[in-house]
């Protein structure tokens, strides 16, 4: 249910930030990895950053989890992403650190480094998708005042 009025206001600034917010790991690592490869002329790709800006994702997933409730619209989507981010991010960063990677003890090879980029790959593709239910809100958020009037 999509509300409508003043207080949708607030919803559609929330969602339209958090899902900037959300976009914005994903969006600086592909400009970086294009810059990066035209400047250089070999692939440039830097598969961490999105890891490396969670705060940035953290801060837009909340607030999309926020616009969700309030028009209670996607919030199982938008939650189960987060949760879903969260528990890859932190898997990847405790088989880095237990395995040795994160320190540099252990070479970057084996299972612990296919698991490890697994991790990685698949917050990336949680970010992707809470990005994704952002749009989704949005359109509703927008789409609910074309309906009403």
């Amino acid at each position: 249910m999509i509300q409508t009025g003043q207080r949708n206001v607030l919803t559609r600034i929330l969602a339209v930030t958090g899902t900037i917010l959300v976009w914005s790991p994903i969006v600086f690592t592909l400009v970086t990895a294009v810059i990066g490869t035209i400047s250089d002329h070999r692939l440039r790709f830097d598969y961490l950053m999105p890891a490396e800006l969670f705060p940035v994702a953290l801060a837009g997933s909340l607030l999309l989890l926020w616009s969700a409730l309030r028009a209670r619209s996607k919030q199982k989507l938008i939650g189960w992403g987060l949760g879903t981010a969260i528990f890859f991010l932190i898997s990847g960063q405790a088989i880095a650190i237990a395995s040795g990677l994160a320190s540099g003890a252990v070479e970057p090879t084996g299972w612990p480094w296919a698991l490890a980029l697994t991790c990685i790959g698949l917050y990336s593709l949680a970010v992707i998708e809470i990005g994704i239910a952002g749009i989704l809100l949005i359109r509703d958020l927008f789409l609910s005042d074309r309906a009403s009037t």
